[in-house]
């Protein structure tokens, strides 16, 4: 029973996260270096939230744990975004 629940949690898991996998649209080619280094960190804490995720899952962080980790990998992840917008904007004009 624990493992039929454990796989139903992990399918919904994955689920969740798909969107931020989408494999449909490859990375970019940026010939800006500092665009690049966005670009990487942008999809190095998208890794790190889909391992947090699957940490709860597998019970190695609590749901207050990760609830804390998630949020604060979250702002991180804005931060990003906000940056990598502002700079993509300033190459576009």
């Amino acid at each position: 029973m624990f493992f039929l629940v454990a796989l139903i949690l992990l399918a919904v898991v994955l689920f969740v996260i798909a969107p931020l996998r989408d494999p449909a649209s490859p990375p970019e080619e940026v010939d800006d270096p500092y665009l690049a280094e966005l670009e990487a960190r942008k999809e190095a804490k998208y890794r790190e939230i889909r391992d947090a995720e699957l940490d709860r899952a597998a019970g190695k962080l609590s749901e207050r744990d990760w609830r804390r980790q998630d949020a604060e990998l979250r702002r991180e992840a804005i931060q990003i975004l906000r940056e990598l917008d502002r700079v993509r904007g300033e190459s576009s004009e």
